[in-house]
C-alpha cells in the first residue's frame, strides 16, 4: 500500500467539509488506490462523485473522468474549484485555444481533475495527450450507458473499450446509479475491466417518500401539493413536450414560478431555465426525460410524475434527483393506464432489437405502479437488494392493504417455474397453474408437468397479481436476456424447501379509493424546530445573495443540508463552524465570517428568550458590547451574574472572548489559588467563602474558566 501525503479521510475534510465518508465509500476509495478496477453501483445522491474524486487528489497525477452531458461536467468542476479543487473540463463546445490552455495545464500539472465527453476521449489525439500524463485514475461515469442491456444506451459509449488497452495499469472505476445484474455483468464486459472488484451500496433512500397517485385531476392535485409546499423546488416529469408546456402554463397561472423544458427547445433557452432553477430563480420545471442527467442540483426537494415514466430505472434515477442532500424529499407518481398504453406505443412504433428488453422494462414500472406492497421493498428488491421490512415511509405502509397467508400460493408458483426449467415467460407459467392447455403449452409437453393445473382455483388476473408481488419480493425474476422466462432467486428455496412463510396482498383491481392521500398529517413543530427554520430561512436569503454576486448555483455555496445543521447548532466562531458537515477548509475561508455573522444577527433579533441557545445569544450580544457584560444583562432582560457565567462556560470551550472584562488580574491573583486549593469543581458557595465572600458568584465562575484553560499562569 503506497503512503501519500494526504490521507482520503483528511482529503474529505479538507476539500469536502465532512468528517467520514458514507457506507462503503471509504473501502472503494482504498480499492482504486491500491490499483484495482471498480464497478460502483450506488443511488443518485449516494456520494459517486467522492469515490473518485478522493483518490485523484490523493494520488500524483490527474484523475480523468468521462462524463456525458457538457452542462454536468461544467457544474462538477465548479462545485470542485468552490471547495478549492483544481478542476477542468474539455469538451466540444470550447474553442481549440481553450481547450489546449486546459491541456497546458495539465501537463504543467495544474490540473487534479479533467472532465471529458466520452466522444473526444475516444479520439487517438486526445489518447495521445493523455499518455503525455500521469494519469492516476479513469472514471466512467453513467456506467450503464455503455450496455445494451441499460436502460440509456448510448452508441458513443460503445468504444470506451479501447480505453483498458491504451491504459492498462490505469485504475478504471465505472459508476452506475441503476444497473441490474445482466447490465453489470455487460458493463465488465464492454470496458474490459480486469477483475473489477463490485460495490453495490444499499438502494434504500430512506429520505425520499414514495406515493403513486390516480392521474384524476392531476393539475389540481399538483397545484394542492405546491401550496402545500411553499418557496421548496422541484421538478414535474412529463411525457411530452407539449404536455411540460401545457403544465408550466397553467402553473404560472396560478402564480407559481415555473417553465417548460424539453428538447424541442433551443439550445439557449433550455440552458436559461436550467441555469434560472440551478440558482433558485426558477422554483419549478416542467420536463421530459431531456432535463435530468446533467442536473447537478442538491436542494430539489420533490419529484413529480405528470406521466408514467418508461422503466423503472428511469424512474428510480429521476425521483433520486430530490433529496440529494439527505434531507426529507417527496415524489409522486400519477398512474393511469392509458400512459402504459401509450408508452407501449411508443416502444413498438421505434422497432429495433432493444423492443422487447424495452416492453419488459415497462411492465415492471406497470407492476411497480399497481403494486399493494411496500413500494420501497419492491424498488429494492428489483435491483437485486432484497429486504422484508417495509418503510413505514410511502403510501402502502401509510395507508396498509389487506393481508393473506401467501405461502401456499408462492409454493405453486415457485413449483411451476421450477418444473418448467426456469424457461417460461410469465404468460404461459399462468397458464399451466390454472390448467389452460394453449398452444405453447401442448407444444411443449408442458401440461405433463405435476404442477399443470394446481392453481385453477384463482383467475388469470388473480395469478398475474400474486407472480408481480412474488417478484417484487425477490422471490422470482424475469430474466429477459433468455426470452423474458420466470427464474427462480436464491430466496427461492428458504420457500420451496424451508418453510419460509411469504406474505401477499390480497389481491384487489386498483381504485381510487385505495389510492386518496399522499401523505399523513405530521405532528406539530417544537419551538426549537420552529426556531431552527426561522433561522434557515434568513442563511438561505443570505445564500442566494452570496451566489448571485458570485454567479454560481446557491447549493454550491453550502448545501440545505449544510444550512439546517447551522440553524440547529449556531456555530458562531471558526471552530465550531469547520464542524459542519459540507463546510470545508476553503468555504470556511471564503463565506465562513458572513454566515457566523448572519446567525449572530438572528440570535440577537429573534433569540433574546430562546433558552436552548441562551449562551450563545450571549456571545451574540457580547460581539457588540465586548467590555459591558451588564449592558448585555439589560438587552436580554437578565442579570449580570448570569450573562458573565454564560461568558465564562463559553470561554472556557475556547470562544475568543476577553476574560480580563468579567475578572481583572488583581482579583485573579486572589481567587485562583484558592481555586487551585479547593479544586475548580468546589461549588460556587464553597469558594466563596473561603475568599470571606469578597467576590460575586460571576467573578468566580469566570476565574475557574481561566484556571481550566490556563492554571496558575497569569497574563496581564
Amino acid at each position: 500500500m503506497h503512503t501519500y501525503a494526504i490521507t482520503p479521510l483528511q482529503a474529505l475534510k479538507t476539500y469536502f467539509g465532512y468528517s467520514q465518508f458514507r457506507p462503503m465509500q471509504a473501502e472503494i476509495i482504498d480499492t482504486v488506490l491500491q490499483g484495482s478496477d471498480v464497478l460502483v453501483l450506488m443511488p443518485t445522491g449516494g456520494g459517486k462523485s467522492v469515490c473518485y474524486q478522493i483518490p485523484a487528489l490523493v494520488m500524483p497525477g490527474v484523475g480523468v473522468v468521462v462524463s456525458p452531458l457538457i452542462a454536468l461536467m461544467k457544474d462538477q468542476v465548479e462545485a470542485l474549484k468552490q471547495n478549492g479543487v483544481t478542476a477542468a473540463f474539455i469538451n466540444s463546445a470550447q474553442s481549440l485555444d481553450e481547450q489546449r490552455r486546459t491541456e497546458q495545464q495539465c501537463l504543467s500539472g495544474q490540473i487534479k481533475l479533467l472532465y471529458v465527453s466520452p466522444e473526444k476521449i475516444q479520439s487517438e489525439g486526445f489518447q495521445y495527450f493523455l499518455s503525455q500524463l500521469q494519469v492516476n485514475l479513469i472514471a466512467i461515469d453513467e456506467a450503464h450507458c455503455v450496455s445494451f442491456w441499460g436502460h440509456d444506451f448510448r452508441p458513443e459509449y460503445g468504444q470506451l473499450r479501447t480505453l483498458k488497452n491504451r491504459f492498462p495499469n490505469v485504475p478504471f472505476i465505472a459508476l452506475t446509479a441503476t444497473a441490474d445484474k445482466v447490465t453489470r455483468a455487460d458493463i465488465v464486459e464492454q470496458l474490459y475491466l480486469h477483475n473489477p472488484r463490485q460495490f453495490i451500496t444499499s438502494f434504500d433512500r430512506p429520505n425520499l417518500s414514495l406515493a403513486v397517485l390516480p392521474a384524476i385531476d392531476r393539475v389540481k392535485r399538483i397545484i394542492h401539493f405546491l401550496d402545500e409546499h411553499p418557496r421548496q423546488a422541484g421538478i414535474i416529469y412529463c411525457l411530452s413536450r407539449k404536455g411540460a408546456e401545457t403544465l408550466a402554463e397553467r402553473l404560472r397561472a396560478r402564480g407559481i414560478n415555473a417553465a417548460a423544458y424539453h428538447a424541442g427547445m433551443e439550445t439557449d433557452e433550455r440552458s436559461r431555465v436550467q441555469e434560472a432553477f440551478l440558482r433558485d430563480n426558477i422554483r419549478v420545471v416542467c420536463a421530459t426525460v431531456a432535463f435530468g442527467m446533467g442536473i447537478d442540483k442538491s436542494n430539489v426537494r420533490f419529484v413529480l410524475h405528470y406521466n408514467v415514466p418508461s422503466n423503472i430505472e428511469s424512474y428510480y434515477q429521476e425521483i433520486g434527483r430530490a433529496g440529494r442532500d439527505g434531507l426529507p424529499s417527496k415524489t409522486v407518481l400519477f398512474y393511469s393506464y392509458a400512459d402504459i398504453i401509450q408508452r407501449r406505443k411508443f416502444i413498438e412504433d421505434e422497432g429495433g432489437a432493444r423492443q422487447e428488453v424495452k416492453l419488459t422494462k415497462l411492465q415492471m414500472l406497470q407492476h411497480y405502479a399497481e403494486a399493494q406492497i411496500c413500494r420501497r421493498r419492491i424498488l429494492l428488491n428489483y435491483f437485486a437488494q432484497q429486504t422484508d421490512a417495509n418503510c413505514g415511509n410511502c403510501d402502502v405502509c401509510r395507508h396498509p392493504r389487506q393481508q393473506i397467508d401467501g405461502t401456499l400460493i408462492a409454493q405453486k408458483a415457485l413449483s411451476a417455474v421450477a418444473r418448467l426449467q426456469q424457461a417460461a415467460p410469465m404468460g404461459v407459467v399462468i397458464d399451466v397453474l390454472r390448467g389452460i392447455r394453449s398452444a405453447t403449452v401442448t407444444k411443449n409437453q408442458y401440461d405433463q408437468i405435476k404442477t399443470f393445473g394446481v392453481g385453477k382455483d384463482l383467475k388469470h388476473p388473480e395469478w398475474n397479481d400474486y407472480l408481480i408481488q412474488l417478484i417484487q419480493l425477490g422471490l422470482i425474476e424475469i430474466a429477459y436476456h433468455k426470452n423474458y422466462a420466470l427464474a427462480l432467486t436464491t430466496a427461492s428455496n428458504e420457500v420451496l424447501f424451508n418453510g419460509q412463510k411469504v406474505g401477499l396482498v390480497q389481491y384487489s383491481p386498483i381504485t381510487d379509493a385505495k389510492k386518496t392521500g399522499a401523505y399523513a398529517n405530521v405532528r406539530p413543530k417544537s419551538q426549537q424546530e420552529l426556531f431552527a427554520e426561522q433561522l434557515f430561512e434568513r442563511l438561505l436569503q443570505l445564500r442566494k445573495q452570496i451566489a448571485d454576486a458570485a454567479e454560481v448555483p446557491p447549493h454550491m455555496i453550502f448545501s440545505d443540508a449544510t444550512l439546517q445543521e447551522m440553524a440547529a447548532q449556531f456555530p458562531l466562531i471558526p471552530a465550531e463552524m469547520k464542524l459542519i458537515n459540507g463546510v470545508s477548509v476553503r468555504k470556511l475561508a471564503d463565506y465562513g465570517n458572513a454566515f457566523m455573522d448572519e446567525i449572530a444577527r438572528f440570535l440577537r433579533t429573534e433569540g433574546k428568550d430562546f433558552k436552548p441557545a441562551t449562551r450563545q445569544v450571549s456571545y451574540a450580544f457580547y460581539l457588540l458590547h465586548p467590555h459591558s457584560p451588564t449592558q448585555i444583562a439589560q438587552q436580554r432582560n437578565l442579570t449580570p451574574t448570569t450573562i458573565a457565567r454564560h461568558l465564562a462556560e463559553l470561554y472556557e470551550k475556547g470562544y475568543p472572548i476577553n476574560i480580563y472584562h468579567l475578572v481583572e488580574l488583581p482579583e485573579l491573583k486572589q481567587i485562583l489559588p484558592v481555586i487551585e486549593k479547593l479544586s475548580p469543581t468546589a461549588a460556587l458557595s464553597t469558594i466563596s467563602n473561603h475568599l470571606n465572600n469578597q467576590y460575586g458568584y460571576d467573578k468566580i465562575a469566570a476565574a475557574i474558566a481561566y484556571y481550566k484553560l490556563n492554571g496558575m499562569s497569569l497574563t496581564p
